[in-house]
């Protein structure tokens, strides 16, 4: 923590406090004099405030809530020279994949990858190695101050792959949803959507719990065949089930008349979201808006491997009323934090919306620092379900938040604060990650994680799913 978090009490003595009372329903914790990035539409900025968490909740943002006096046992925690701010929201990660971290930089197209990551190496995985990859996933979503992942998980051979994967979830801390999906090429147990009931009785008996449930398909049967399209059926499950739908893969025309028979069917919503949307057409755009069907972009995925158009689509969804949140998709070959989405999205859409302006008596129409960091936050909670969970620093909701050094070299002096978080910030600067008030980065360090085991864990985990890979 900076100096001033550090005194009277070191930042170790600060987290022995946070710790030693984290079960308790009624701790409260007042972070002190930070810039305040709420993305509540009500409360806005603070350039310098309070924000008071108890339990697991947020229950009060404002300039100066010690004014109004602190009850006894609170912990004050003095952030001046921070910012804070919602965490991080990612609406779709192949989390599986993270001991593969940019082994194909510069692949060239879809049907590269999906030849060599899930049809070369996918078949190798054990349940161990899928959950060694989804806790190294949900690990470093954390330190980069992602405190919401959606584990698009499609690679669930068998039910203890899916076992593995949400355990992994659950024993990071992260606010975890499980994308289920059966794989697209090789031996599987043929277990799935049917095992969706099993897990959602073995793990998911509430709403209200850390790591949630949803079912995660295709949008048509291009990759893998029919059964893995979405339609009536898997429409049928999520509906019986009670349970969104994430639909990776939607590109195209194909997918553009899928999308308009979908509306027809009634099988599109806000509980839906849909990943990519590279090259609709505009039926499908006024479909997704009439029913209010969430958008995921992933900004990175779409230009570095030339998805369909290789253009993020947010003029077409913002076109359509539609805020889109953002997503890393595959570590293969692209970054693994929300920054570089960010910053990704804002350099695209302005460099086209100028380009096509040039020349003509026209004024551009750009995004700014605020939309993108909106689409980083709420609209990511919202696209995936979570909207009145999670997504700002609003009181009610849960405390997932970070606490970011503003005095840093890289971030002095403080002169904008969503532009500090958006264009100037990076995950070495983030202090703190609270997640449902529970500290899982502290003193920029993420708790509870042995890295020399875990090194040895994933090289272990790559090097025997690559020999397998190779003999097969």
């Amino acid at each position: 923590m900076s100096n001033s978090m550090t005194t009277p009490m070191s930042a170790a003595a600060v987290l022995d406090q946070l710790r030693n009372r984290s079960a308790d329903p009624t701790r409260r914790i007042l972070l002190t004099g930070a810039a305040i990035v709420t993305m509540d539409a009500q409360l806005g900025v603070l350039p310098h405030g309070d924000l008071l968490v108890e339990g697991d909740k947020i229950v009060a943002v404002g300039p100066d809530l010690r004014s109004d006096g602190v009850a006894d046992g609170t912990l004050v925690i003095d952030v001046t020279g921070s910012i804070l701010a919602p965490g991080f929201v990612d609406t779709h990660r192949h989390a599986w994949e993270a001991q593969l971290r940019r082994i194909m930089p510069d692949v060239n197209d879809l049907g590269e990858y999906v030849m060599s990551t899930l049809s070369g190496i996918a078949p190798a995985y054990r349940p161990h190695d899928v959950y060694v990859g989804t806790r190294l996933a949900a690990l470093t979503a954390i330190d980069s101050g992602i405190t919401t992942m959606l584990d698009f998980s499609h690679n669930s051979r068998t039910a203890a792959h899916s076992d593995s994967a949400i355990q992994a979830l659950l024993d990071t801390g992260i606010r975890g949803v499980h994308a289920s999906m059966r794989p697209h090429f090789g031996e599987w147990d043929g277990q799935w959507p049917a095992d969706l009931t099993r897990l959602k009785e073995q793990y998911f008996g509430s709403d209200d719990q850390l790591v949630t449930l949803r079912l995660a398909t295709l949008a048509t049967d291009e990759i893998a065949g029919p059964d893995l399209a979405y339609g009536d059926r898997l429409g049928r499950v999520a509906r019986d089930l009670g349970v969104g739908v994430s639909v990776d893969a939607v590109f195209g025309v194909p997918s553009s008349n899928a999308i308009v028979s979908w509306a027809e069917d009634g099988l599109l919503g806000p509980e839906v979201s849909l990943i990519h949307c590279t090259g609709l057409t505009a039926d499908a755009w006024q479909a997704m808006a009439d029913t209010g069907t969430a958008v995921s972009l992933a900004p990175t995925s779409d230009a570095q491997i030339g998805l369909e158009s290789a253009i993020p689509a947010i003029d077409e969804a913002l076109g359509a009323g539609i805020r889109p949140g953002l997503s890393i998709d595959v570590e293969v070959a692209l970054a693994s934090d929300m920054f570089t989405q960010m910053r990704t999205l804002h350099a695209i859409q302005r460099m086209r919306a100028v380009n096509g302006a040039y020349g003509t008596t026209a004024t551009p129409s750009r995004i700014g620092v605020r939309d993108v960091l909106d689409f980083a936050t709420l609209q990511g909670a919202r696209s995936i379900g979570l909207g009145d969970v999670t997504g700002s620093l609003t009181p009610g909701k849960q405390a997932d938040l970070l606490v970011v050094r503003a005095e840093d070299l890289n971030n002095m002096p403080l002169n904008d604060p969503i532009g500090t978080l958006v264009l100037g910030s990076d995950p070495r600067n983030i202090d703190a990650v609270l997640i449902a008030g529970e500290v899982r980065k502290w003193a920029g360090t993420v708790l509870d994680v042995d890295l020399p085991t875990l090194r040895d864990e994933v090289r272990e985990s790559r090097d025997r799913v690559l020999q397998t890979a190779r003999t097969a």
